[in-house]
């Protein structure tokens, strides 16, 4: 073993939350040997590695059962629990948090079993983002069959292989891949923030070293945490309900029936279990009251307390405006449902909007409050946090209210054209 090679093995070694590597020197075995002229890309990345510098070979993630072209089937592909021989700290915060509960939020979404194998497991569509997140035996067999193999390493996402490098993972743009476009467009709110901005000027040299420049781990990862968590959650709902508040409170209600999580009396459905077991939205004061100190403590490295707490409560004063836009658009279509204008969704139990299924709904009207739910009210109270306020004007708040407009239009038309079939059938001679 090199001098260098010992440093390393010994750094990886006092790593907090690091086992301990395997302490044998990289040679080029039979797989480099085969691969150097098969994928060389592959080999090249493994090399520059810091696996390759502490000797973690091929077969201490693939195994050792493939051995030649003809068995190539018999490499296992590593999974979470593969990292956390060695990273065992990092894959435990993984398992607890957010995107460890990616594959069961997309599967979880009704219409997402409706689409083309290449959106679903093909990995081309939801599921190529949504494959970070854990999955039992059975879903990680059915994966290796229907998408070629990939989709089970979940580490890999944001440390890609070969080179698995923690430097790329420190980045930003590690997250741009998929937190990027329609109803994720975080990437495009912090890089044009003033945090991005700084981000970009202090790697061009504009700015020092010592230069305040957020990236998007230093607040959804503090202190390396992989559990990636937020107060708020990706929709933006949450209990208890709001004291003192009525309106809002009658607004997150109607919210939660247009997720099915309420059902239109204001009782929980089955659907609140599943909310509770992907643990997608914090459920109780403590549960918020953790995830806000986080981000204040965070916020406050570069900010005044008062200023930091401040931001954080007119972004969810924001929350609040939009929700009371996006409930009386869910009144207004409900209202369709309740006095037979329009169809109620099919398969569902509740003459109420169905948000989860609406990627396919029937008519523009249940179209429009789909977008209005998940890709502007999400633009709006997203660019709030992350300081963008071009998301939050023209990208969210002003097509919120271009969207109201036109479902209070729509539903006025679809009744006028309702009492005109029925004035229509009336006056129709009978038939003989």
């Amino acid at each position: 073993m090199t001098h260098l090679t010992l440093a390393l093995a010994l750094a990886l070694a006092s790593t907090p939350g690091a086992k301990k590597a395997p302490a044998k020197a990289a040679k080029a075995d039979a797989c480099v040997t085969c691969h150097q002229g098969l994928s060389p890309q592959i080999v090249a990345d493994w090399k520059a590695s810091r696996h390759a510098a502490l000797g973690v070979g091929c077969a201490d993630c693939h195994g050792g059962d493939h051995k030649t072209k003809e068995d190539a089937a018999s490499a296992r592909l590593p999974t979470p629990d593969t990292c956390g021989s060695c990273h065992e700290a990092q894959v435990a915060g993984f398992k607890k948090g957010k995107h460890a509960f990616a594959w069961a939020a997309v599967k979880a979404m009704p219409t997402f079993h409706y689409q083309a194998l290449a959106v679903r497991e093909g990995l081309k569509g939801c599921g190529g983002c949504h494959k970070l997140g854990l999955k039992s035996d059975a879903e990680a067999k059915e994966l290796r069959e229907t998408a070629g193999g990939y989709g089970v390493g979940s580490c890999d996402a944001c440390h890609t292989r070969h080179l698995f490098s923690k430097a790329e993972a420190r980045q930003p743009e590690a997250c741009k891949t998929c937190h990027m476009g329609f109803d994720h467009p975080q990437w495009e709110m912090y890089d044009g923030s003033k945090h991005g901005v700084r981000n970009d000027l202090k790697r061009t040299r504009s700015l020092p070293d010592t230069a305040a420049a957020p990236t998007c781990q230093t607040c959804h990862m503090q202190e390396g945490n992989h559990e990636v968590r937020t107060a708020w959650g990706f929709l933006a709902v949450r209990l208890p309900m709001p004291a003192g508040d009525k309106q809002w409170t009658d607004d997150r209600v109607t919210i939660l029936q247009g997720l099915g999580v309420l059902d239109p009396s204001g009782k929980p459905t089955a659907r609140l279990d599943v909310v509770k077991a992907a643990d997608v939205a914090r459920l109780t004061q403590e549960a918020f009251d953790q995830e806000r100190s986080k981000m204040l403590d965070t916020c406050t490295r570069c900010h005044a307390g008062k200023f930091a707490k401040k931001q954080l409560e007119l972004s969810d004063g924001l929350i609040r405006d939009v929700d009371h836009l996006m409930a009386e658009a869910i009144r207004t279509v409900a209202g369709l449902y309740q006095d037979g204008t329009l169809a109620k969704p099919a398969n569902y139990a509740y003459p109420f909007p169905d948000l989860l299924t609406f990627h396919d709904a029937p008519t523009p009207i249940e179209q429009k409050l789909f977008v209005m739910f998940l890709e502007h009210r999400m633009r709006a109270f997203e660019g709030a946090f992350h300081a963008n306020p071009d998301y939050v004007t023209w990208y969210g708040w002003s097509e919120l209210q271009r969207d109201l407009t036109e479902i209070r239009s729509m539903a006025d038309e679809l009744r006028r054209a309702k009492r005109i079939d029925a004035r229509l059938q009336a006056a129709a001679p009978a038939k003989r």
